[in-house]
């Protein structure tokens, strides 16, 4: 993998996590919990994988 590919993989996760707490906040101030629960836990695991392939790949290509 190139660090095109990882940078677009993970500017596409940053941009999901973003939408789902977008998702969160609306779904929290209508009161729906279970679905403000759901965006929440995809926004937090977007934003983990998304810092995780960066931080893989950066690890793996400059051999730190």
């Amino acid at each position: 993998m190139t660090l095109g590919l990882v940078g677009f993989i993970s500017i596409s996760l940053i941009i999901l996590c973003f939408f789902f707490t977008l998702s969160f906040i609306e779904n929290l101030l209508e009161g729906d919990k279970r679905v403000a629960i759901q965006s929440r836990i995809a926004a937090i695991v977007c934003l983990g994988l998304s810092l995780f392939i960066l931080f893989s790949f950066l690890l793996v290509a400059y051999d730190l």
